[in-house]
């Protein structure tokens, strides 16, 4: 969901800096601000009792992050990473819910934002459990492309890594190499200089 910054500055925002890779919040902490992306990117995860990393969601400009859990008192299951130098505009709790009991229509909008995220939540558990790897890539790509208003063919660039990509869909990294030649080969995807358009 994206508020306009001026509302959130007249309801005391305040804009945070931070360096790549450091945390915005940590698994285990409290939920006490609304995210904004202003510029930058972040990565939700959590690591397994192995140390393996598990990618929830990648994140750019004008996105919020941890709404949901600042209407719940449980702590976060994740963490937020910057994976770039970013800002970030920050809401105290009290203050989100006095900005939303004043203008009622961002309940809508937020309500809106969150069928959308669980509808596509659905659809990627439903796409990660397929053993086809085209399956689960695409299923990763329309999730992302979600949360963008980009809907023409090879619109969207997916900013993640093969890595990431092999991250978030449980596949090896070389499957996945393989398997965006085959998607770029039927033209269901196109890879510009490296770049994967969607």
């Amino acid at each position: 969901m994206k508020i306009d910054e001026e509302m959130l500055h007249s309801f005391d925002a305040e804009i945070i800096d931070y360096r790549a890779k450091q945390f915005i919040f940590q698994d285990g902490d409290a939920p006490l601000y609304y995210f904004q992306i202003k510029k930058g990117t972040v990565k939700l995860n959590h690591y397994d009792e192995n140390g393996k990393e598990f990618i929830h969601n990648i994140l750019s400009d004008e996105q919020s992050f941890g709404d949901s859990m600042l209407f719940l008192k449980k702590n976060y299951p994740m963490n937020a990473i910057t994976l770039t130098p970013c800002t970030i505009i920050k809401l105290p709790r009290k203050s989100f819910f006095r900005l939303l009991k004043e203008n009622p229509e961002l309940n809508c909008e937020l309500n809106s934002c969150f069928s959308q995220q669980l509808y596509f939540n659905l659809l990627m558990m439903q796409s990660l459990s397929s053993t086809n790897p085209t399956a689960r890539i695409l299923g990763l790509m329309d999730y992302l492309k979600s949360f963008h208003h980009e809907e023409d063919l090879y619109s969207f660039h997916v900013q993640l890594t093969r890595q990431q990509i092999a991250d978030l869909t449980g596949l090896r990294v070389e499957t996945v190499i393989r398997t965006l030649k085959k998607m770029s080969e039927s033209k269901t995807i196109k890879i510009d200089n490296k770049r994967i358009l969607y």
